[in-house]
């Protein structure tokens, strides 16, 4: 683009001043403007020591033979040499292996086959927990409480949980003793590496009820999800505060926000479901007919088109698993994502009343 601007220019200045105006070297215009002629490409010599087509095929059965099939090329070469053979340079042999695509690494290569992620099944309450601790700004920086959660990954139910100005093994300990006193004993308890879930008074617990245990994968941020989008759920909250004034004032906000999230707080997990109130009814009320209400026919809007009966959304996936990666192959019968709860959601949260700092 520039030389057509500069031959406009030279019409009326001349060209060696349109090229300092421009700021383009005299030389490259004249050269842009009357190319040299290309020059024919010779063929590169033959060198004179170049190996015959039959002293390829020896090293090519050198390099392939039994003895060297598994060493690389600098073995072969500094072997032979000790033996007082010399077959060519290494590159050469190099040359030699990539004309017939053996090049690449000639020893034998470690496979890695894919490994199954570890996962934990729920397929009715009770089964198994999930539980973590989070922590919890104070009045003041560097002042913060630990809230310990428990939750039962079928149901999302809150089956216990206390807070407390430090996290202990003993605080975790009692926290579980008293919801497994409440809610019964479940098959197994997964929970991250923190001290606390890998403590000799928690593990012991867990041993004496014969429960079994199960840790995160070390260096995976994603195998404890519903505790979690618990804590999301909590701290994502309108209402939750940038700091506690106290430790009471942090346990009494808690006590509201459980109470919420398992009676008032719709899962997508569990098809918008409440915990307790998804397949049985409140006290008081008449147990759901054997059709939710929300596949039952209702009476026809005059303004609206004729569409199907509403339904709740579908599982992503069952409803108790701790993998983040299960199949989202899963769809419960008839639309209802949770089967029937047992009764174990009879009692309300659980909070440590002698648990203090």
């Amino acid at each position: 683009m520039i030389n057509p601007a500069v031959d406009g220019l030279a019409e009326h200045v001349g060209t060696a001043a349109a090229c300092a105006l421009l700021g383009r070297s005299r030389a490259s215009h004249y050269r842009a403007k009357n190319p040299p002629p290309p020059r024919p490409r010779t063929p590169r010599p033959a060198p004179a020591n170049k190996l015959s087509a039959a002293e390829r095929a020896h090293v090519l059965a050198v390099l392939t033979s039994q003895r060297f099939a598994d060493k690389s090329v600098a073995q072969v070469w500094a072997t032979l040499l000790d033996e007082g053979t010399y077959l060519c340079s290494m590159s050469t042999m190099h040359r030699i292996l990539r004309e017939h695509d053996m090049a690449g690494e000639r020893r034998r290569q470690a496979s890695h086959p894919p490994r199954t992620r570890p996962e934990l099944v729920a397929t009715a309450p009770g089964q198994v927990w999930s539980w973590d601790i989070t922590k919890l700004k104070g009045p003041e920086r560097g002042v913060y409480y630990d809230l310990y959660v428990v939750l039962d990954i079928f149901s999302r139910f809150v089956v216990g949980w206390t807070i407390a100005a430090r996290e202990d093994a003993e605080i975790a300990k009692n926290l579980l003793e008293h919801a497994m006193g409440i809610h019964g004993v479940p098959e197994a308890i997964h929970a991250d590496r923190g001290t606390s879930m890998t403590s000799k008074p928690v593990a012991q617990l867990l041993v004496d009820l014969g429960v079994a245990r199960s840790h995160s994968r070390p260096h995976v941020s994603n195998d404890n999800p519903y505790s979690e989008a618990a804590f999301k759920t909590l701290k994502y909250a309108p209402v939750f505060p940038e700091r506690f004034g106290s430790l009471a004032d942090a346990g009494a906000f808690a006590e509201q926000f459980f109470a919420y999230y398992n009676h008032e707080h719709r899962h997508c997990g569990i098809g918008l479901h409440t915990p307790p109130a998804s397949t049985s009814a409140p006290p008081g009320r008449s147990a759901p007919s054997a059709r939710p209400p929300w596949t039952r026919p209702t009476p026809p809007v005059p303004s609206a088109s004729a569409t199907a009966d509403p339904r709740r959304p579908s599982c992503p996936r069952p409803p108790g698993s701790t993998s983040p990666h299960r199949r989202p192959s899963y769809r419960p019968p008839d639309g209802i994502c949770l089967t029937r709860l047992d009764t174990f959601r009879r009692a309300g949260t659980i909070r440590l009343p002698g648990v203090e700092p």
